[in-house]
């Protein structure tokens, strides 16, 4: 489990390319880096959940992310907050 101050960056992966899939992840965060907000949970993996397979506990996080780094707009301090799954996750 990650800690709340952990920072990571989010595994720059495109598995839809690889065949049907469904993927909570947005792409305009793969590869971006973040800090742990807090652990929301262990949580069923919604991506397996799409197709009804069975789904393992995952531990779900809130990431922030600086918005102007994402964006390339926006003021120093405005964040993002996006809820991620541990496999996503690379601590850096």
């Amino acid at each position: 489990m990650l800690s709340p101050g952990t920072h990571v960056r989010v595994r720059f992966d495109w598995p839809e390319t690889r065949g049907p899939c469904h993927i909570r992840t947005p792409h305009f965060i793969r590869g971006a880096e973040g800090v742990v907000e807090r652990h929301l949970g262990r949580f069923p993996n919604a991506e397996d959940l799409a197709f009804a397979r069975p789904a393992a506990l995952l531990d779900l996080y809130h990431v922030r992310f600086d918005q102007p780094a994402i964006w390339g707009e926006g003021r120093a301090g405005d964040a993002l907050v996006i809820e991620l799954a541990e496999t996503w996750l690379e601590p850096t």
